[in-house]
Protein backbone atom coordinates (compact mmCIF):
# COMPACT_ATOMS: atom_id res chain seq x y z
CA UNK A 1 0.00 0.00 0.00
CA UNK A 2 2.59 2.43 0.87
CA UNK A 3 4.57 1.97 -2.58
CA UNK A 4 1.03 2.45 -4.35
CA UNK A 5 1.08 6.11 -2.25
CA UNK A 6 4.34 7.08 -2.42
CA UNK A 7 4.19 6.29 -6.27
CA UNK A 8 0.77 8.30 -6.59
CA UNK A 9 2.04 12.22 -5.34
CA UNK A 10 -0.98 13.37 -3.30
CA UNK A 11 -0.04 17.26 -3.65
CA UNK A 12 -0.35 16.55 -7.38
CA UNK A 13 -4.11 15.11 -6.73
CA UNK A 14 -5.08 18.30 -4.81
CA UNK A 15 -6.73 20.97 -7.24
CA UNK A 16 -8.03 24.15 -6.41
CA UNK A 17 -12.09 24.24 -7.76
CA UNK A 18 -14.32 27.59 -6.66
CA UNK A 19 -11.94 28.47 -4.55
CA UNK A 20 -11.31 25.79 -2.48
CA UNK A 21 -9.01 22.75 -2.39
CA UNK A 22 -10.75 19.58 -3.40
CA UNK A 23 -9.83 15.96 -5.03
CA UNK A 24 -11.28 14.25 -7.49
CA UNK A 25 -13.63 11.04 -6.33
CA UNK A 26 -11.59 9.04 -9.13
CA UNK A 27 -7.83 10.05 -7.86
CA UNK A 28 -9.35 9.03 -4.10
CA UNK A 29 -10.51 5.64 -5.41
CA UNK A 30 -7.22 5.27 -6.70
CA UNK A 31 -5.56 6.29 -3.19
CA UNK A 32 -8.23 4.17 -1.36
CA UNK A 33 -7.72 0.74 -3.99
CA UNK A 34 -11.38 1.00 -4.71
CA UNK A 35 -13.51 1.57 -8.23
CA UNK A 36 -14.83 5.37 -8.14
CA UNK A 37 -18.20 4.04 -7.87
CA UNK A 38 -17.33 2.60 -4.65
CA UNK A 39 -16.46 6.46 -3.50
CA UNK A 40 -20.06 7.31 -5.19
CA UNK A 41 -22.20 4.83 -3.62
CA UNK A 42 -20.81 5.60 0.06
CA UNK A 43 -21.39 9.07 -0.72
CA UNK A 44 -25.14 8.50 -1.93
CA UNK A 45 -25.68 6.25 1.22
CA UNK A 46 -25.00 8.96 3.04
CA UNK A 47 -25.64 11.98 1.85
CA UNK A 48 -26.40 13.59 5.29
CA UNK A 49 -22.49 13.36 5.85
CA UNK A 50 -21.84 15.84 2.86
CA UNK A 51 -22.77 18.86 2.93
CA UNK A 52 -22.15 20.72 -0.30
CA UNK A 53 -18.84 22.19 1.24
CA UNK A 54 -17.46 18.67 1.95
CA UNK A 55 -18.22 17.64 -1.65
CA UNK A 56 -19.98 18.46 -4.60
CA UNK A 57 -20.35 17.43 -8.47
CA UNK A 58 -18.53 19.59 -10.96
CA UNK A 59 -20.48 21.52 -13.33
CA UNK A 60 -19.81 21.47 -17.54
CA UNK A 61 -17.72 23.99 -17.16
CA UNK A 62 -15.09 22.74 -14.55
CA UNK A 63 -15.45 19.62 -16.63
CA UNK A 64 -14.30 20.75 -19.68
CA UNK A 65 -11.84 22.64 -17.70
CA UNK A 66 -10.66 19.36 -16.14
CA UNK A 67 -10.72 17.64 -19.09
CA UNK A 68 -8.22 20.54 -20.77
CA UNK A 69 -5.53 20.06 -17.98
CA UNK A 70 -5.63 16.03 -19.14
CA UNK A 71 -7.23 13.58 -20.42
CA UNK A 72 -10.39 11.60 -19.39
CA UNK A 73 -12.67 8.83 -21.06
CA UNK A 74 -14.20 9.32 -23.68
CA UNK A 75 -18.00 8.73 -22.99
CA UNK A 76 -18.89 7.90 -26.33
CA UNK A 77 -16.80 4.64 -26.12
CA UNK A 78 -17.35 2.21 -24.02
CA UNK A 79 -15.95 2.76 -20.41
CA UNK A 80 -15.62 6.11 -19.11
CA UNK A 81 -17.36 8.11 -17.13
CA UNK A 82 -21.23 8.68 -17.69
CA UNK A 83 -21.36 11.34 -14.96
CA UNK A 84 -19.77 14.48 -13.94
CA UNK A 85 -16.84 14.18 -11.81
CA UNK A 86 -17.49 14.54 -7.34
CA UNK A 87 -14.87 16.71 -5.88
CA UNK A 88 -14.24 16.53 -2.13
CA UNK A 89 -12.90 19.55 0.16
CA UNK A 90 -10.41 18.11 3.35
CA UNK A 91 -13.72 18.13 5.47
CA UNK A 92 -15.30 15.57 2.61
CA UNK A 93 -11.84 13.46 2.64
CA UNK A 94 -11.97 12.81 6.44
CA UNK A 95 -15.75 12.43 6.32
CA UNK A 96 -15.41 9.85 3.43
CA UNK A 97 -12.67 7.94 5.49
CA UNK A 98 -14.95 7.61 8.34
CA UNK A 99 -17.26 5.78 5.56
CA UNK A 100 -14.89 3.79 4.01
CA UNK A 101 -13.71 1.87 6.93
CA UNK A 102 -10.42 -0.20 6.18
CA UNK A 103 -7.03 -0.47 7.04
CA UNK A 104 -5.80 1.51 3.94
CA UNK A 105 -8.76 3.74 4.35
CA UNK A 106 -7.52 5.05 6.82
CA UNK A 107 -3.30 5.28 6.32
CA UNK A 108 -4.62 6.78 2.93
CA UNK A 109 -6.48 9.45 4.43
CA UNK A 110 -4.27 10.58 7.02
CA UNK A 111 -1.62 10.73 3.98
CA UNK A 112 -4.15 12.82 2.23
CA UNK A 113 -4.97 15.48 5.52
CA UNK A 114 -0.66 16.07 5.54
CA UNK A 115 -1.27 16.77 1.82
CA UNK A 116 -3.83 18.88 2.41
CA UNK A 117 -1.59 20.71 5.51
CA UNK A 118 1.49 20.94 3.18
CA UNK A 119 -0.29 22.65 0.39
CA UNK A 120 -1.98 25.13 2.77
CA UNK A 121 1.58 25.93 4.22
CA UNK A 122 3.13 26.01 0.41
CA UNK A 123 0.73 28.57 -0.11
CA UNK A 124 0.82 30.79 3.07
CA UNK A 125 4.84 30.65 2.65
CA UNK A 126 4.42 31.88 -0.97
CA UNK A 127 1.92 34.89 0.12
CA UNK A 128 4.46 35.58 2.71
CA UNK A 129 7.24 35.82 0.10
CA UNK A 130 4.67 37.96 -1.88
CA UNK A 131 3.46 40.32 0.20
CA UNK A 132 7.18 40.66 0.97
CA UNK A 133 8.02 41.10 -3.12
CA UNK A 134 5.30 43.83 -3.47
CA UNK A 135 6.56 45.78 -0.07
CA UNK A 136 9.93 45.73 -1.46
CA UNK A 137 8.15 47.04 -4.84
CA UNK A 138 6.92 49.73 -3.57
CA UNK A 139 9.38 50.83 -1.36
CA UNK A 140 11.74 51.27 -3.99
CA UNK A 141 8.65 53.06 -6.52
CA UNK A 142 8.92 55.80 -3.80
CA UNK A 143 12.78 56.00 -3.51
CA UNK A 144 12.19 56.20 -7.45
CA UNK A 145 9.85 58.79 -7.66
CA UNK A 146 12.29 60.93 -5.16
CA UNK A 147 15.20 60.66 -7.35
CA UNK A 148 12.92 61.68 -10.26
CA UNK A 149 11.46 64.74 -8.33
CA UNK A 150 15.27 65.44 -7.19
CA UNK A 151 16.71 65.39 -11.11
CA UNK A 152 13.44 67.57 -12.11
CA UNK A 153 14.32 69.96 -8.96
CA UNK A 154 17.92 70.01 -10.41
CA UNK A 155 17.46 70.38 -14.14
CA UNK A 156 14.93 73.24 -13.34
CA UNK A 157 17.63 74.74 -11.10
CA UNK A 158 20.27 74.33 -14.01
CA UNK A 159 18.00 75.82 -16.21
CA UNK A 160 17.03 79.06 -14.25
CA UNK A 161 20.59 79.67 -13.76
CA UNK A 162 21.33 79.25 -17.07
CA UNK A 163 18.66 82.20 -18.43
CA UNK A 164 20.25 84.31 -15.41
CA UNK A 165 23.82 83.72 -16.71
CA UNK A 166 22.42 84.78 -19.96
CA UNK A 167 20.47 87.43 -19.14
CA UNK A 168 23.52 88.95 -17.41
CA UNK A 169 25.80 88.94 -20.47
CA UNK A 170 23.21 90.28 -22.93
CA UNK A 171 21.75 93.51 -20.26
Amino acid sequence: MNEIVEELKIEKMIYEIRGKQVMLDSDLAKLYQVETKRINEAVKNNLEKFPSRFCFILDQEEMFFLKSKFSTSNTKQRGGRRYNIRVFTEQGVAMLATILKSKIATEVSIRIMDAFVAMRKYIGNNLIEQRYINHLVIEHEDKIKLLETSFEKLETKRINETVKNNLEKFP
